[in-house]
């Protein structure tokens, strides 16, 4: 679970130029790799056998060293100096990842896998409301039948019986909204490194979570899984998106990362015969559409822009 959207629009660096195949390529791969990496967060999830306090605080904690890693060594920027660098806004977005991530686990505690998802992906959606009224961003009427559509979903999701939980709906609500704020966080400080700001989000569930654990619960399984979900579900999938979203636009990272809105789904279906209610499917189906409305009217902008001659 990463904000693919929010992170491409933060990196350093624009796409590849539309001519070279081979590195647009390269990206696409790499973001489906990650999407794939962060699809693994369900069934990983439900192989746990601890509280949800306990989940949190062991995936972040991993997470934490991962991120602290691929900051020194990837991004080759001194630890301490990346993340006093971020700022206050870079902490304000570091709170909302944090709430954001904990509020995951703590949801896929009581709904199913695919309302999660789901959700979650109304995320970009709704952050271009939050975008209009808060920095003045223009909404295309395109934009406005995407945000309709993305309420709707979620409505349906939300309101249908059978599935998943009213509570563990709602609380993925509040990670929906949390990812939200964080992507407008990064649309008003495009400066803002989401590495640092990530890590220090884990740092924040460790300190939250780790007092209401219970670590001596933990056995040699339950540790591998914590381990998987901090430095492969997330760990690798952001190292992965780092590359990709350096060769692609930020609207086709987007599209891409859907695939883990599907695969996550499908893989608890597979391992667990976890079924999605009918509700979280059609409203989910809505969503998807959404984002894939918005997502193509950026692209259909890069496109025009791209076939606009250059003056001097």
């Amino acid at each position: 679970m990463t904000n693919a959207a929010g992170f491409s629009r933060a990196r350093r660096g624009g796409a590849a130029p539309a001519g070279d195949v081979h590195a647009r390529r390269r990206g696409q791969i790499a973001v489906m790799a990650a999407a794939l990496a962060w699809s693994t967060a369900g069934p990983l999830q439900r192989l746990l056998e601890v509280d949800s306090a306990t989940q949190v605080a062991g995936r972040a904690l991993f997470a934490m060293i991962a991120l602290a890693a691929y900051v020194t060594f990837v991004e080759r920027a001194p630890l301490v100096g990346a993340c006093r660098g971020i700022g206050r806004w870079g902490l304000a977005f570091a709170a909302c990842a944090a709430a954001a991530s904990g509020a995951f686990i703590v949801a896929l505690n009581h709904t199913t896998v695919a309302n999660v998802l789901f959700i979650q992906a109304a995320s970009p959606v709704i952050a271009a409301v939050l975008a209009w009224a808060f920095l003045g961003e223009r909404c295309a009427p395109r934009m406005w039948v995407a945000i309709a559509l993305a309420l709707v979903g979620v409505t349906v999701m939300i309101g249908a019986p059978g599935g998943g939980s009213l509570f563990g709906d709602l609380i993925a609500v509040v990670m929906m909204l949390a990812f939200s704020v964080g992507l407008v966080i990064t649309r008003y400080r495009r400066d803002i490194s989401m590495a640092p700001g990530t890590a220090i989000a884990q740092v924040m569930l460790v300190v939250v979570a780790a007092p209401l654990s219970s670590p001596g619960s933990v056995d040699a399984g339950d540790w591998l899984v914590l381990f998987l979900l901090g430095f492969f579900q997330i760990g690798l999938g952001l190292a992965l998106l780092t590359i990709g979203a350096r060769l692609l636009p930020a609207a086709e990272v987007a599209v891409i990362t859907l695939l883990e809105v599907v695969l996550g789904p499908l893989w608890v279906w597979l391992a667990f015969r976890e079924e999605p209610g009918t509700g979280a499917i059609v409203g989910g189906m809505i969503v998807m559409v959404a984002v894939a409305i918005q997502a193509m009217g950026g692209l259909g902008a890069r496109r025009r822009s791209a076939s606009t001659p250059a003056t001097d």
